[in-house]
């Protein structure tokens, strides 16, 4: 094994770090801590509780699996969870879960949580997701893989975000927001189809035409919204994202976001 410790780490008996771990100085890492291969936690970094962070990670000045910031939270044994290759920037924030919520919080591979963001207890997070600078989520928010939050935006607690789902940056978002769709605005409305972000991740035209058509056949109408999905599954329900689009707004809680 070939950890690197700087001598100005604090590094708590019990953690433990795979092979090629390099910690900074200035960072504590506690004792229930577990660090992949590879993983490179920069100065200045805390990481603690039942905290598991995978391989290849690049973590700076950031602060991880502190007690969340629920008055509920009676001190039960919850976790942090975060895959890997994924780079956390400076004085972003991640909270342990709640027994309320799971009892874990969760952030994928791939993913990148730009600086001074805030990630709170029980939210979960997929692969590929990016979070802009103050990007900041409420507890129990549930993000989709490859969406990405615009700075400064504020995502209210129970929200969910669907895959390929692009934020506009300095929004509110009150609602659940579909998948493959753009949101902007405080509170935030449906743009329509994110076409770039989907082009750029290799969906065929055809798809993004479907998509762009059962989009305006959901929103741009005066029928009620059970009648228009409906509709929308009898025309393009052979369509798989059409599908992943329509049950994820007919599983919504808290109700999706208006065009």
């Amino acid at each position: 094994m070939s950890v690197k410790i700087h001598e100005l780490a604090v590094v708590e008996k019990g953690a433990e770090l795979d092979e090629d771990v390099v910690i900074g100085p200035f960072s504590y890492i506690g004792r229930e801590v577990k660090i992949g291969k590879g993983t490179v936690v920069k100065q200045g970094a805390v990481i603690e509780g039942k905290t598991t962070i995978g391989e290849n990670c690049t973590i700076y000045s950031a602060t991880i699996g502190v007690p969340p910031q629920d008055l509920k939270y009676k001190g039960e044994p919850s976790e942090v969870v975060i895959g890997n290759r994924t780079v956390i920037r400076e004085y972003v924030t991640i909270h342990r879960g709640t027994e309320g919520g799971g009892m874990v919080t969760e952030v994928g591979d791939d993913c990148l949580i730009m600086a001074y963001s805030h990630i709170a207890h029980d939210c979960k997070l997929g692969n590929h997701v990016i979070l802009a600078n103050v990007a900041t989520l409420a507890g129990h928010v549930k993000v989709d893989d490859y969406a990405i939050i615009g700075g400064m935006t504020g995502v209210h607690q129970f929200v969910r975000i669907g895959k390929h789902v692009m934020i506009g940056g300095a929004s509110a978002v009150g609602r659940d927001v579909p998948p493959f769709t753009v949101a902007i605005g405080n509170r935030a409305k449906l743009e329509g189809i994110n076409i770039i972000g989907l082009k750029r991740r290799g969906f065929k035209r055809e798809t993004i035409r479907a998509l762009t058509t059962a989009f305006e056949m959901l929103f741009k109408t005066d029928k009620p919204l059970k009648v228009a999905i409906e509709k929308v599954r009898e025309e393009f329900g052979d369509i798989p994202e059409i599908e992943e689009m329509l049950r994820f707004m007919e599983s919504s809680k808290r109700g999706i976001c208006t065009a």
